[in-house]
């Protein structure tokens, strides 16, 4: 444990320390508000304001954004010649990645509740008791916990940061794809199947009726982040032993 935070302040630190990388884990998901909100909000009908339709989507969005980042500074320590320097130290690998998660988890967080700010100044109203807002809170730190696993075993798929970078792509595209910004009836009849049973929709859903009420899936929620972050972790324990097994 005591490895693992020393890891995840590591990650930490170096985000602090990267403009480039500050300005996309704090600042990106508060412009993706706004340009959601602002610019295609007057354009898209849900049947009530749309920031109040889209916000709890956006903030899905962000994770998987911040996710990229993990799985950049992951390959990046693989093939930097970090992992080779820490088995001088006798720090076991599985530290190091609970690291990044770690840290990803803290990013997230810190950019959904800036872009949750956001959305409030911009008109979004949950009328939310303490009880739903603490399990809201609890769903979207799994969601962000389950991406930033993903982003791991993905970070050591890749070979270069850039291929890591492109890989997380697909976790960027599922919220598009999903209930998060429109309803899933008006999309056309061969997407429908996907958008209904993927992992964001029943997310998404969930955030919105703890938020705002209405139907929740929360069962099926916590049982897609739960089950993401199983295969992750699994993932990436073997693809970290081929990768450090010379």
């Amino acid at each position: 444990m005591s490895d693992t935070l020393i890891m995840a302040g590591r990650c930490l630190r170096l985000t602090r320390r990267n403009l480039d990388t500050l300005i996309v884990a704090l600042v990106l998901p508060a412009l993706l508000m706004v340009l959601f909100v602002v610019l295609f909000g007057g354009a898209i009908h849900t049947g009530t304001r749309y920031v109040t339709y889209v916000a709890p989507g956006v903030l899905l969005l962000c994770a998987g954004y911040g996710a990229s980042l993990t799985a950049v500074g992951v390959c990046q320590d693989m093939t930097g010649g970090f992992i080779d320097r820490l088995r001088a130290m006798d720090v076991a690998g599985a530290c190091v990645l609970a690291g990044h998660v770690a840290a990803s988890v803290v990013r997230n967080v810190a950019s959904a509740a800036l872009a949750l700010g956001v959305a409030i100044a911009l008109g979004f109203r949950p009328h939310a008791g303490p009880l739903e807002w603490l399990a809201a809170i609890g769903v979207l730190v799994a969601f962000i916990t389950a991406m930033s696993a993903v982003a791991t075993a993905l970070g050591l798929m890749a070979r270069t940061p850039e291929a890591a970078s492109g890989y997380t792509f697909v976790i960027m595209f599922l919220p598009y794809a999903s209930s998060a910004f429109v309803p899933v009836r008006t999309m056309p009849g061969w997407l429908r199947g996907f958008a209904g049973h993927q992992p964001i929709t029943p997310i998404n859903r969930t955030l919105h009726a703890l938020l705002l009420g209405g139907h929740a899936d929360a069962l099926v929620a916590l049982a897609w982040c739960a089950g993401l972050v199983a295969v992750s972790l699994a993932a990436a324990g073997v693809l970290f032993s081929r990768r450090t097994a010379h």
